[in-house]
């Protein structure tokens, strides 16, 4: 028996094999063409095919894990519209005249590394989905079809590091949980853990040679025991049964009050990205919802949301809640959100940049446009208003004048 200790994501116990997560991964050979015109062809109906490959991992995360954890193949495919990206891609094949393989792996690992240098812990998350798009584009490139195949059988999974598709495309009724050398607590793979409730453990010293034994997953204390004695199992059997009971335990508490030993009333309230999530929220007795991000309406649609798409959206959430609180956040898009039709210009910083209220006070009629949505809607139901990334009381005078 040996213990093996990382950093933990995600509470919990989890019993059985141990199987070792091998990645298909792509040998790119460097080759020479004269051909660059054929190359960067084959390059964009590769990355268009990714693209469509990402908006279907999005549909499937949708309903699995919902629209928050699913909107990292949103940004995955945005990552492929990315300009810089696409023209590293393109100067390389006709600078270099080699083939689109190469040069989308160059550039995969000069955008990774240069993601992985910065200073900054969430821009330092995306150095693995710089890897992640690249890898996608190449496979499809060689003509490979993803594979997330994980057996019949549940089984904890121990890998050098997953992918977020990797993560969403195994089968969740076999999977007990995560170990990986590599990854960070901001990754979506780590996310994606957290909203699954899977016991997730990184920065594990892995061994292939774990593979087939069984392993003990201790989400509390950050372990796993290889091949444990007949103590430390029995120990971890009362502790995993415990556990159980203690989910069931909260279970029965649906429907009370929540209320401090002193009495104190509090009112625990949910965040939901889309109208998909309110099963969790209801489910989970929410005492209503916390913030509502209104943006997904923006995202998911080719040109700015009509009134009464939006009012469509906020309504089902009001009438859902049946008068509790319904916190909605406007618009907050910019930095890592974009939509094309809002035609945003590059910048420097663009998570403290032109974003948010920023672009709703310059674009009063997208503005106003939410607004009678949201006031529409609010005959439904309880419905505030959050207005983001407010910086000064000026910005709030000029709101409450753009909603007379």
């Amino acid at each position: 028996m040996k213990e093996y200790f990382g950093k933990k994501i995600f509470g919990g116990i989890a019993i059985g094999k141990i199987s070792f997560y091998s990645k298909n991964q792509n040998v790119v050979v460097r080759k020479k063409t004269d051909d660059s015109e054929g190359e960067i062809a084959r390059y964009e109906a590769a990355r268009e095919k990714a693209i469509e490959q990402l908006h279907g991992l999005y549909e499937k995360a949708l309903k699995e894990v919902g629209e928050m954890n699913a909107e990292i193949f949103e940004v995955h495919a945005m990552m492929l519209e990315d300009d810089d990206y696409n023209d590293s891609v393109k100067n390389i094949i006709t600078s270099q005249k080699v083939n689109a393989e190469y040069a989308v792996g160059v550039t995969g690992d000069n955008f990774s590394e240069m993601f992985a240098n910065m200073e900054d812990d969430y821009f330092k998350a995306r150095s693995a989905d710089v890897k992640d798009i690249s890898e996608r584009v190449i496979s499809v490139l060689c003509g490979k079809t993803s594979d997330s195949d994980i057996g019949d059988e549940p089984v904890i999974i121990v890998a050098d590091d997953l992918a977020p598709s990797e993560t969403v495309q195994m089968d969740k009724t076999k999977l007990l949980a995560f170990v990986t050398k590599f990854g960070s607590s901001n990754s979506h793979t780590a996310i994606l853990a957290r909203t699954m409730g899977i016991p997730a453990l990184i920065g594990v010293d892995i061994d292939e040679e774990w593979n087939g034994k069984t392993g003990i997953i201790d989400g509390f204390e950050g372990k796993i025991i290889v091949e444990p004695d007949e103590a430390t199992m029995n120990e971890y059997l009362k502790k995993q049964e415990a556990a159980k009971e203690q989910k069931k335990l909260l279970q029965s508490l649906k429907g009370k009050d929540t209320v401090t030993k002193s009495g104190k009333q509090i009112k625990l309230y949910a965040n939901i990205g889309n109208p998909s999530d309110l099963a969790a929220v209801v489910q989970n007795d929410a005492a209503g919802i916390g913030l509502f991000r209104s943006e997904f309406l923006y995202l998911e649609a080719s040109d700015y949301p009509t009134e009464d798409e939006q009012l469509k959206a906020y309504k089902q959430v009001a009438e859902t809640m049946a008068g509790k609180k319904v916190i909605i956040r406007t618009l907050d898009i910019g930095a890592d959100k974009q939509a094309d039709y809002f035609n945003l210009e590059k910048e420097e910083n663009p998570a403290m940049g032109y974003r948010a209220i920023r672009i709703c006070l310059t674009r009063e009629d997208v503005f106003k446009t939410q607004l009678r949505a949201l006031y529409r809607a609010s005959a439904y139901g309880n419905i505030a208003i959050m207005y983001p990334m407010i910086t000064s009381v000026d910005e709030v005078r000029r709101i409450k004048e753009i909603s007379k």
